[in-house]
């Protein structure tokens, strides 16, 4: 897989630290607003890097941050808390603003088909692992004290700017918020590791540190989640190409100053979404996210659409003109995809063509504009049913368009889809397989599908205790293999809204993994997925 790297500023080949195994951090929101659609481009890009590299067998351990202190309204380390502000004008404490906020993000990520990064951790939920790298700063002498707080030296670094190539003297400070000086600074571009109560009196997160009561500086959080959850070696940072200077360009100076050796081989930067008037931001007014648009009309997909048909690494300008071709564009290819139907009559060598064709667009620095015309160019093709079925199905693990998904269909009927249901469970009990697969069919073609997500909690949740049983057993006996259980940990759908009342919510995540693993050998290992079956009759 070939993938710009910001750090060597060309298209190289990837390399992870380890075989097979991919360590990704990405810059998660400061959750003191909504974040807007320009924000969830930037999301968007890393969600594909991720499926990408998932798609293409390798392991991957994704680490997201959440920012609920520390980020100031100047990268400059000057100006006031963003969450802090926030809590002021709408008269609530920080903390209740992280919830609200957090919330609301992920909302937004989720409305997307963003998938969910395997951790993500508040920066305030790690402030001794700050404290312990800060330390080790300032005994090594690359950190130094003044004014209460505690400093990076840059000047102790020979090669400070090399993710932005450029000299001190060209740099400005506060990449966003223009030119303002700390006179506490030894030098123009050291950065705070550590404030305390010398720099803002009226701070409400505070902690005890060695150098008095404070807070952690933005750039350090990164660093220690990083490293906590990722270890010393990190293979791919991701962020907006806003956070290159002075943020990630802060992040290698620390992190690599306390570790003593490269840190992160792969930086991930997605560009700008503008609107017409240039870059977007929450600092301009009125914010359009992606929960707006929807309550506008649009399908959130859309947006995800309109962001694929354009390089990551080039800036896209928002209009609605483009976001209703988009939306039109979206409609005509799922009407096409939405009518195919199952069927096992798959043509393999076909299959490895097309399915060839597209992975070499993701593996030219994630062109996803080139492999959604691969799509196009297999819709219109005399591939048969079955095997477009399959392919469809095998790039959406990568797209995230929902291709095949039915709209969801209101269930009236729903006595008449249980004993449907119930036929089919006897069917596979009496291993009458075809039996079972027409009835499948037959619910399929209703919209009835654990993968569309039901809200209709009579279908989804009719046996989710059930399901947990069987898998308790399974685990039990040790039927399931340490990849299986993966499948298991990460199918789970986290989202508290979503589970019925007369199911409690650990027993709805732990049913909804169940479901991803019996969905996922369906797809991918059948007759794997008829010892399980097997398994659980025996039992």
């Amino acid at each position: 897989m070939k993938l710009y790297n910001t750090l060597t500023r060309k298209i190289g080949e990837f390399v992870p630290w380890q075989k097979d195994k991919v360590g990704f951090y990405t810059c998660g929101p400061t959750v003191y607003h909504y974040a807007h659609i320009g924000n969830m481009r930037n999301y968007i890009g890393h969600d594909i890097l991720d499926r990408t590299l998932r798609y293409l067998g390798y392991n991957v351990t994704r680490v997201m941050n959440i920012t609920d202190v520390g980020h100031l309204t100047s990268d400059s380390d000057s100006g006031d808390d963003k969450m802090v502000s926030s809590a002021k004008k709408e008269h609530k404490t920080v903390m209740d603003i992280a919830r609200f906020y957090t919330d609301a993000f992920f909302h937004d990520f989720e409305l997307l088909n963003n998938r969910m990064p395997d951790i993500v951790s508040p920066a305030t939920a790690n402030i001794n692992d700050y404290i312990k790298i800060i330390e080790n700063l300032l005994e090594k002498g690359y950190a130094y004290k003044n004014g209460g707080n505690i400093y990076f030296d840059t000047t102790k670094l020979d090669d400070y700017y090399k993710l932005t190539n450029h000299k001190a003297d060209e740099m400005v400070v506060g990449a966003r918020a223009g030119v303002e000086e700390d006179t506490s600074k030894k030098n123009q571009n050291d950065f705070v590791l550590w404030f305390t109560k010398s720099k803002f009196d009226d701070q409400e997160l505070k902690w005890e540190s060695p150098w008095g009561l404070g807070y952690p500086g933005w750039h350090i959080e990164c660093t220690g989640i990083s490293i906590k959850y990722l270890g010393e070696y990190l293979d791919i940072h991701g962020g907006g190409v806003d956070n290159i200077f002075p943020h990630h360009t802060n992040e290698i100076a620390q992190s690599e100053s306390y570790l003593g050796h490269k840190w992160c081989n792969y930086w991930f930067h997605n560009e700008h979404l503008n609107d017409e008037s240039g870059k977007m931001s929450k600092s301009n007014g009125a914010i359009l996210t992606v929960s707006l648009l929807k309550e506008k009309g649009y399908n959130p997909l859309s947006f995800r659409y309109m962001c694929l048909m354009s390089h990551y690494r080039k800036q896209l300008t928002f209009s609605y003109d483009s976001l209703d071709g988009a939306e039109n564009a979206y409609k005509k290819l799922r009407s096409k995809t939405t009518s195919l139907k199952f069927d096992n009559n798959i043509d393999e060598e076909i299959f490895k063509e097309w399915k060839e064709k597209f992975t070499n667009c993701l593996e030219d620095d994630l062109n996803t504009a080139n492999a959604i015309t691969v799509l196009h160019d297999l819709l219109k093709s005399d591939v048969n049913m079955g095997t477009k079925y399959k392919l469809v199905n095998d790039f959406d693990q990568v797209l995230g368009l929902d291709l095949l998904k039915n709209e969801v269909k209101h269930l009236e009927n729903e006595e008449e889809i249980l004993a449907k249901i119930n036929e089919r469970n006897e069917a596979k009990k009496n291993k009458d397989y075809e039996k079972a697969d027409k009835i499948r069919e037959e619910l399929l073609n209703q919209g009835i599908n654990n993968a569309n997500k039901l809200q209709e909690k009579s279908i989804k949740y009719v046996s989710a205790k059930g399901e947990v049983n069987i898998l308790n057993k399974l685990i039990e006996d040790k039927v399931l293999t340490e990849e299986e259980l993966d499948i298991v940990k990460r199918g789970r759908n986290n989202k508290k809204e979503n589970h019925p009342k007369n199911t409690d919510i650990i027993t709805y995540k732990l049913s909804t993994g169940f479901e991803a693993l019996l969905g996922d050998l369906y797809l991918n290992n059948k007759d794997r997925l008829q010892e399980i079956l097997e398994q659980i009759e025996v039992k």
